[in-house]
C-alpha cells in the first residue's frame, strides 16, 4: 500500500469519529438528557433517576456483548458488516427519538437504549481498526487526530442545531418551538449527520478476508477464544491491571457524558441555548487537547498522559460541584457567579477528556499483542462498560436521596480519584 493510499485510509476510518461524534454530543451529554429529564420526565430527580437506568441498561448489554464481537471479529472476518449494522441500527433509533413527547417517558427510554448500544457496538469495532492502520510509533498521533476530528465533528453538529434549530424564532422546516419539536429536531439532525459521513469509513476501511467456516461454528470458536482470553489475561498483567484501572476512571467519565447537560440545566440553570453554547466550547477545547497531546502522548507516553487528565478531570469535577457554593463565599465579588464557575470546570473538563479517551485507546494499542488484538480490544470496550453502570447508577441513586443533583456529582469525583490510585500501581 503507497502512502497516499493510507493516508486516506486513516482519513477514512477517522471519518468514524467524526460522523458518531454528533451522536454522543446532542442525544447522550447536552440536548437529549436533558430535554428527557426536564420535558418527558415528571421532574428533573426522577428523570435523573430513569435516565441513568438507561445508561445502565446499555452498559450491561455492551459490557456482556463487547468481548464476544472482538472474538467473532477476529475469527469470523464479521468486523465490517456488524459495524455498518450498528451504525444504522443507531441512525433509525436515533431518528425515531423525534417522536416521543412529554409524558412518553417509556419509548423515549427504549429508542434511546436501542441507539445507545448500537452506537457503542459500532465503536467496538472502530477502535479494532487502529493497530492495523498504522505503525506501533505512530499510534498516538492517529488516536489522537481522530479523536480531534470526532470533536470538530460534534462541534459542526452542535452548530448547526443551534443556528438552524434552536436560535431562530421559527426553526427550518418550519418546527414549532411548542412542545419542543425543535429541540426534538435535533435527533433528526443527529441521524443525517452520522448516516452520510460514516460512508467513506465503509467505502475505503477494508476488512480482512473472513476465513472459511459456518457463521454458527465462528459463533461457538468465539465463545471458545473468548475464554481462553480471560485465562490468558494473567499473562498479560499490564494489559489486565489497565483495564481495571479504565472500569473505574472511564466510569467516572461516562457518568460526566451521561449527566453533564442535566446537571447544567438542573443544578446551575442552564437553558438549551446555552447549552449548546457550553457544548461549542467544549467541543473546541478538547478537540484542541486531543490533537495537542496526541504529540505529548508520542513523546511523552500514553500512560503519562492518561494520569495527568485524570488529575485535572478530579479538580474539575470537585469545582463543578462547588460552583453553587462557591459565589456564597466571596459575596463581595459580583462578578464571581456559579455559572463562571461551571464554565471554568466544563472547559478543563472538556480538554482533558479528548485526550484520556485518546491516550487509552493508544496505550491499549501499544499493551495488545497483534494476535490478540481485537479479543483484546473487546475487553477495551469490556473495561470502558463492565462496571460503567455503577457511576450512572450511583449519581441517579444519590440524586434522588438528597434531592438533588449536586450531591450526584461527589460520585463522579470518588471514582476519578480511584482510578488514578489504580492507575500509578501500573
Amino acid at each position: 500500500m503507497n502512502q497516499v493510499d493510507r493516508k486516506r485510509i486513516i482519513w477514512a476510518w477517522a471519518m468514524y469519529d467524526f460522523a458518531n461524534s454528533a451522536f454522543t454530543t446532542l442525544v447522550v451529554t447536552f440536548i437529549y438528557g436533558a430535554y428527557f429529564t426536564k420535558v418527558i420526565a415528571p421532574d428533573e430527580v426522577v428523570g435523573t433517576k430513569w435516565w441513568s437506568w438507561a445508561i445502565a441498561v446499555t452498559a450491561i448489554i455492551v459490557s456482556v456483548s463487547s468481548p464476544v464481537l472482538g472474538a467473532l471479529s477476529d475469527l469470523g472476518g464479521y468486523r465490517k458488516r456488524i459495524m455498518m449494522l450498528s451504525t444504522w441500527f443507531c441512525v433509525a433509533a436515533t431518528a425515531f427519538l423525534f417522536f416521543p413527547e412529554q409524558g412518553q417517558v417509556f419509548s423515549a427510554l427504549i429508542l434511546f437504549v436501542i441507539a445507545n448500544v448500537s452506537f457503542e457496538f459500532g465503536t467496538v469495532f472502530c477502535n479494532a481498526y487502529l493497530p492495523e492502520l498504522v505503525s506501533k510509533e505512530h499510534i498516538g498521533r492517529a488516536s489522537g487526530f481522530a479523536w480531534a476530528l470526532g470533536y470538530i465533528g460534534g462541534l459542526l453538529a452542535l452548530g448547526i442545531a443551534l443556528v438552524l434549530l434552536v436560535q431562530p424564532e421559527i426553526p427550518i422546516f418550519g418546527f414549532s418551538t411548542e412542545k419542543g419539536e425543535n429541540i426534538r429536531a435535533t435527533n433528526l439532525l443527529v441521524a443525517l449527520w452520522f448516516l452520510v459521513f460514516s460512508i467513506p469509513t465503509f467505502i475505503w476501511v477494508q476488512d480482512k478476508r473472513p476465513e472459511k467456516g459456518k457463521f454458527k461454528e465462528s459463533v461457538a470458536a468465539s465463545f471458545k477464544r473468548l475464554f481462553h482470553t480471560f485465562q490468558d489475561l494473567k499473562n498479560y498483567r499490564t494489559v489486565a491491571h489497565f483495564l481495571l484501572a479504565r472500569l473505574v476512571y472511564n466510569d467516572a467519565l461516562v457518568t460526566i457524558f451521561a449527566f453533564g447537560g442535566i446537571y447544567a440545566t438542573g443544578v446551575i440553570g442552564f437553558n438549551f441555548e446555552e447549552i449548546m453554547i457550553l457544548g461549542i466550547v467544549l467541543n473546541i477545547t478538547a478537540g484542541m487537547g486531543a490533537f495537542l497531546m496526541g504529540y505529548l502522548d508520542d513523546s511523552k507516553g500514553s500512560q503519562k498522559i492518561v494520569q495527568w487528565s485524570i488529575l485535572f478531570l478530579s479538580f474539575a469535577c470537585f469545582l463543578g460541584f462547588a460552583a453553587p457554593i462557591i459565589p456564597n463565599w466571596f459575596a463581595e465579588v459580583s462578578w464571581l457567579t456559579s455559572k463562571l464557575i461551571f464554565w471554568i470546570a466544563a472547559i478543563l473538563i472538556g480538554f482533558f477528556s479528548g485526550p484520556n479517551q485518546s491516550a487509552s485507546r493508544s496505550l491499549m494499542a501499544h499493551y495488545t499483542p497483534a494476535e490478540k488484538r481485537n479479543e483484546f480490544f473487546g475487553f477495551y470496550a469490556f473495561s470502558g462498560k463492565a462496571t460503567s453502570f455503577v457511576g450512572p447508577l450511583l449519581f441517579g441513586w444519590v440524586t434522588a436521596m438528597f434531592g438533588t443533583q449536586q450531591a450526584g456529582i461527589l460520585v463522579v469525583f470518588i471514582l476519578f480519584i480511584f482510578g488514578y490510585v489504580l492507575m500509578k500501581r501500573i
